[in-house]
């Protein structure tokens, strides 16, 4: 498979934006940025973070990471700030997410330039990522101006009314992960910050040049101080968040193995929790569907961000009168992918973010090798700077093997057929992750006839992983607690106030 080149101008400038504009070594407190200083009394658990570019595995920076001071700092200043900030007008605080929105508008081209650069995703996809952060923004600044601040429940006998409002439910850990970078923070950041929440924010330590972009942005527009404080810290920084006492509400989009661990913490106290996990998705191809766009739906169910997607569709499960022709046109269609840097405009999938996820995606294909499972096509890491492997499918696996069980996060489908709707959603539903699905049927009654049976929270019919401000989002099973997006999303910062008077 062909390597791209990448186009130098355009790492220039985001390497530019990288050392002008983002601000290192320091924490976004009390709406300035403050100094983290050197570990040196503690060398074994330095403070110091390498930032990589996974198109060359060079490092592009380094910075320093919080400590659990810092977040004690921050607590202090979003309890400050929270009395003011929660009973500031609904209107005000749409007009500051429709500032941030603006102001990520403004600055498009770099926040797509520093994404690629520290991502590794194609420029495409970071282009549709940053839509989708300002589209966030947008979305919760007009929901919340819709909201009702009183609303009439019902009348329970004459002279007696019964009227429901909203409160935010206080101060908010926010933590989130490495592979959309901005996105997931607008999905956690804009529903707190419009129910009149104050929040702490820890956004991956492995992304971090795109995330501390949006405290000059803060600053910018004037949130005022104590609102949004944003600490680049590792596991000591979010357990101190997680069990700190004065915190209300955790919000963990991550791995099943360190969202248990946040769940634990989060129970001291009592706490709100949202949890958005892992996910093992199917997607189902009826005997009816088109082969060829059913073939383009499978690949950007499982290559896009080269299948670092909690929802990447990784089990194919198709059925048997097709599958023969179905894999011919899938594994072409597969090795015609054009792999390299994300600054080439030729690349459909770029690399993993790091050398651990390498390694993670290397382990799965060294099970495959030892579980004997039919390869298609790929199953290689590739050699080349960087952190790419070859875009992976194998065929006839059973339920039984770990690369069916367990997520893989990264580019690597597993295939099953089946005979009948009764066995697709028996396999569709064979997983203990249920975060989302889709289904390729021209007929719409049929599919969605399978969508009531199939256990997920998102499911696409017939359609791309488009995901809309406008509809919730998280699963069933071990894929998490709660939902992001849409109404729900505003809900999970509210607590529901009930007040009974007379009429």
């Amino acid at each position: 498979m062909e390597m791209l080149n990448s186009t130098d101008l355009t790492r220039e400038t985001a390497i530019q934006t990288a050392q002008n504009e983002v601000i290192l070594n320091a924490a976004y407190i009390n709406g300035d940025w403050v100094t983290i200083e050197a570990l040196v009394t503690d060398p074994d658990h330095s403070n110091i973070q390498a930032l990589y570019d996974p198109n060359s595995g060079e490092v592009i920076a380094t910075t320093r990471l919080c400590t659990s001071t810092h977040v004690e700092q921050a607590i202090a200043a979003a309890d400050e700030a929270f009395a003011s900030w929660s009973q500031i007008s609904v209107s005000e605080r749409a007009r500051y997410l429709n500032a941030i929105a603006e102001s990520m508008e403004q600055q498009f081209d770099k926040l797509v330039g520093l994404s690629v650069l520290n991502n590794g995703k194609p420029i495409e996809e970071a282009k549709i990522d940053v839509g989708d952060a300002i589209a966030c923004y947008r979305y919760y600044a007009n929901l919340i101006t819709e909201q009702a601040t009183w609303s009439k429940v019902s009348t329970l006998e004459s002279g007696i009314r019964l009227l429901k409002t909203y409160s935010p439910v206080g101060i908010c850990a926010l933590i989130t992960p490495w592979n959309f970078p901005m996105v997931t923070t607008s999905w956690k950041l804009a529903p707190a910050l419009a129910a009149g929440c104050t929040v702490l924010l820890k956004p991956s330590e492995v992304t971090l040049l795109p995330e501390l972009m949006l405290g000059n942005i803060l600053s910018e527009i004037g949130v005022p101080k104590g609102v949004v404080n944003i600490l680049p810290g590792a596991a000591e920084v979010g357990t101190a968040m997680t069990s700190h006492p004065l915190i209300d509400k955790v919000s963990f989009t991550g791995s099943n193995i360190v969202g248990e661990k946040v769940m634990v913490q989060a129970a001291k106290g009592i706490k709100d929790i949202s949890l958005e996990l892992g996910g093992k998705s199917a997607i189902v191809v009826c005997a009816d569907a088109d082969i060829d766009y059913a073939c383009d739906l499978i690949i950007g169910g499982i290559f896009t961000n080269a299948g670092q997607i909690c929802s990447a569709t990784s089990r194919l499960v198709v059925h048997q009168d097709i599958a023969k022709q179905l894999f011919d046109t899938l594994k072409v269609k597969t090795e015609s992918l054009q792999i390299g840097d994300g600054f080439a405009t030729e690349t459909q999938m770029g690399p993993l973010v790091s050398e651990q996820q390498l390694n993670q995606v290397k382990k799965f294909f060294d099970i495959a090798t030892a579980e004997n499972l039919n390869c298609l096509t790929g199953g290689q890491l590739l050699e080349a700077s960087g952190y790419f492997v070859t875009p992976t499918v194998y065929t006839n696996v059973p339920t039984t093997s770990q690369l069916w069980m367990e997520e893989v996060f990264g580019p690597v489908l597993v295939c099953a057929t089946f005979t009948d709707d009764a066995e697709a959603i028996r396999l569709a539903n064979d997983s203990k992750f249920a975060l989302a699905a889709t289904i390729v049927s021209p007929d719409e009654t049929a599919a969605l006839e399978m969508a009531l049976q199939i256990k997920a929270g998102h499911i696409w019919i017939n359609e791309q992983q488009i995901v809309l401000p406008e509809a919730g989002w998280g699963g069933f099973k071990q894929s998490g607690i709660g939902r992001e997006l849409g109404g729900d999303g505003l809900s999970a910062y509210q607590k529901s106030k009930h007040v009974l008077l007379t009429d």
